[in-house]
């Protein structure tokens, strides 16, 4: 992680944020579980027939029906179109944990006249969910999901349509990410990033950079805040590891 002090000034700024464990948590191995059971494999086996698939469905290559019809046979599994309801509406549900956190920095760039991008590899499902019931997406000034796009990260391309729609060159974007091949990608771009793996080493890095408004973490006094846990531990993952694409 670079300490440069950040070179953008606050009209032309703009903060490209990643969705899932960055705005959301990830969900937890009993969240996954539930799926799992439905496919009757362990949590293991399913975390990564997830992984190995999760590209070409963010893309948009295959319809919900396809994408589950397609790990029932590889699970050797037998789905009816009930059972695919319940997936589809479960994975919606598990993805939707936000961090109240980083959705009040959002606020905040964007009061202070810094414009925001949401960039992420969404399925279309989880991509409605939002647009309907999430006021919060107002916030973002672009926003370029990989279901619409039919591109995922680290394809250069989603990053340069990202940079188009939020009308301002990569020298002025700062990019948040989980994964560490995004932020390859958009620093390849010469898009500064920063790799998130907490909303308080966030904070920190964005510090050394000098940037100018800081997302807030609850303090700890003395044993677990209630507020300090949701924040922080939300960002843990369950045992089995998992890197989802979101």
């Amino acid at each position: 992680m670079s300490t440069e002090r950040c070179d953008v000034s606050l009209g032309s700024a703009a903060v490209i944020l990643d969705y899932g464990q960055v705005l959301a948590r990830c969900p937890t191995a009993p969240e996954f579980g539930r799926m799992a059971k439905m496919f009757n494999v362990s949590f293991e086996l399913f975390c990564e027939l997830w992984e190995a698939s999760r590209g070409t469905y963010d893309r948009g290559d295959f319809t919900p029906e396809e994408y589950w019809l397609k790990l029932a046979a590889q699970t050797n599994t037998s789905l009816d179109s009930r059972q695919i309801e319940i997936l589809r509406h479960v994975e919606v549900e598990i993805w939707t944990h936000t961090d109240p956190n980083m959705l009040d920095w959002v606020s905040q760039l964007r009061a202070a006249g810094i414009k925001t991008g949401l960039l992420s590899n969404m399925p279309r499902d989880l991509l409605t969910y939002l647009r309907t019931n999430r006021k919060w997406m107002e916030n973002f000034t672009f926003k370029t999901f990989s279901a619409e796009v039919r591109l995922i990260k680290p394809d250069p391309a989603i990053y340069e349509h990202t940079l188009r729609g939020l009308g301002v060159p990569a020298r002025e974007a700062l990019f948040v990410d989980d994964r560490e091949a995004n932020i390859q990608a958009a620093r390849t771009l010469g898009i500064r990033a920063i790799q998130f793996r907490s909303v308080g080493q966030l904070k920190d890095d964005l510090s050394a950079l000098g940037f100018p408004i800081l997302p807030a973490v609850a303090a700890v006094s003395g044993g677990t805040n209630p507020a300090t846990s949701s924040s922080e531990l939300s960002n843990e993952r369950p045992k089995a590891e998992i890197n989802f694409q979101l």
